[in-house]
């Protein structure tokens, strides 16, 4: 379905020419991504032609899919604006703002979090659809360097104005900060056990729309202000990280950037290059290794001499992840090296985060058994999944299902396909328990590797069994 506009679109012809695409190519790079959304879309070059010399605008998701294709061919983002295509949704560019003002920090951190999954306006329904296909790794660039420059805001006692709100503003005190604390604590446990699952009705993006917006809009002295923008950021990065784990980058994206904005504002350098190092991971699983690189070491620099021995580790553990995707043995060697080094000197008493309870010895090994993947070396691989496997828990079931996988891939490529299948099934057995569609990613990857021994019974039962989950909605 498209619209009418009034003459041709020359913004999008224009850009089109800009990023040499031609109808015929920017039509496929459009159905490919709403593919990967699950979106059967036929366009074709005619549709193209109709967008371009009769100002036509195609509906639901299709003009951010059209800016994100075009965005990938030029390397940055697209906004609709650019394209002639702005009027087809009131919000695309929300979340992808850093503010340098704290008040305008606020607004853009609300702003998101009061849209609903369509990207719209909440009470309008919908789905993120409206959003998809916007990931730029390029759009960290410049909160990463604005949070490296000044970490933290001088001042952000506020008193609230009552025109932002829906009622009346609120008087902050710490009892309130507590209860977001909690929250993300209790949401922690949840994802870590349950996978992000259908993160979209999670508690997390409610929690930040009903109760966290509200917070922050409202009346708060400069000590009580950055402890409420510290939670709140930990609650904003937890959103993003259930959305990166069911396969939603676009909203994790925006989630991490008001995140970081928000740490910053919090005062909080740890709490930053927390967020740092989840864009990390999220730009090396992109395939990003040189971008991940950058914000690993990014989230390191500020934190020298401030975080503690067990943060300094797992910031070192994502570069070593980031630089093993690139190809470079030798930095995520060296990286991993400076991690376990890091992690030895931990101890028991240490004023540790409490965002940081997941990070051990077993997830370190684990990490360095997926750098050794990427490096292809199956051997160093089984030494490190033989370590990360050797005490499994309830409480990270996730995790240990892709420490599965990955020890399954190093089975295989050391030739021991029996082994490999039966890592497998156990893989798939604990997918089934979660939802999660980068566990679920990790298996599809694991079966396309073993396409060449196809024919094998071990391979096509476990080809069998992975079934119901390769089916079933990520």
């Amino acid at each position: 379905m498209s619209r009418e506009q009034r003459g041709p679109n020359e913004k999008l012809g224009a850009v089109l020419a800009l990023a040499g695409i031609s109808n015929a190519g920017l039509a496929r790079r459009v159905n490919d991504l709403g593919a990967q959304r699950g979106l059967t879309l036929r366009y074709d070059k005619t549709s193209v032609a109709r967008w371009v010399s009769k100002g036509m605008v195609p509906q639901g998701a299709a003009p951010h899919l059209i800016a994100a294709a075009i965005g990938q061919k030029l390397g940055r983002p697209v906004p609709l604006h650019e394209i002639g295509l702005a009027d087809a949704d009131p919000a695309p560019e929300v979340g992808l703002a850093f503010p340098r003002d704290v008040g305008q920090a606020v607004r853009s951190a609300t702003e998101l979090y009061r849209l609903d999954l369509a990207g719209r306006r909440a009470g309008s329904g919908g789905i993120w659809q409206s959003l998809a296909g916007s990931f730029a790794v390029s759009a960290y660039a410049t909160p990463a360097s604005r949070w490296l420059i000044t970490p933290a805001d001088s001042s952000v006692a506020r008193e609230a104005n009552p025109a932002e709100g829906s009622g009346a503003p609120i008087k902050v005190g710490h009892s309130d900060v507590q209860k977001l604390r909690e929250a993300a604590e209790d949401a922690r446990r949840w994802d870590s056990k349950y996978g992000g699952g259908d993160w979209r009705s999670s508690m997390v993006p409610e929690c930040l729309r009903v109760e966290a917006a509200p917070l922050l809009l409202g009346s708060y002295s400069d000590e009580v202000g950055r402890a409420l923008f510290g939670a709140s950021a930990e609650l904003t990065r937890l959103a993003g990280w259930m959305a990166f784990d069911t396969g939603q980058q676009e909203a994790a994206q925006r989630y991490y950037i008001q995140a970081l904005r928000l740490a910053r504002a919090a005062a909080d350098v740890p709490l930053g290059g927390y967020v740092l190092a989840s864009m990390s991971l999220q730009a090396t699983y992109r395939g990003f290794g040189d971008e991940g690189v950058d914000l690993a070491q990014a989230a390191l620099e500020r934190n020298r001499g401030l975080a503690t021995a067990r943060t300094m580790s797992f910031f070192r553990l994502v570069e070593a992840r980031a630089h093993a995707r690139a190809g470079d043995a030798q930095a995520a060697g060296g990286a991993l090296r400076a991690a376990e080094g890091w992690l030895e000197r931990s101890r028991e008493g240490d004023n540790d985060p409490s965002w940081l309870g997941f990070y051990s010895y077993d997830r370190f090994a684990a990490d360095a058994a997926e750098c050794y993947r990427d490096l292809k070396a199956p051997r160093q691989v089984r030494r490190f999944t033989e370590q990360a496997l050797s005490r499994p828990t309830e409480e990270y079931v996730r995790s240990h299902g892709l420490r599965l996988v990955v020890s399954a891939v190093a089975e295989l490529e050391s030739g021991n396909l029996d082994a490999a299948c039966e890592q497998g099934v156990r893989a798939v057995e604990v997918a089934g328990r979660i939802s999660s569609a980068r566990t679920t990613e990790y298996v599809k990857d694991l079966l396309h590797r073993l396409e060449p021994y196809g024919d094998e019974p071990r391979v096509a039962e476990l080809r069998e069994r992975a079934r119901p989950l390769l089916v079933a909605p990520a």
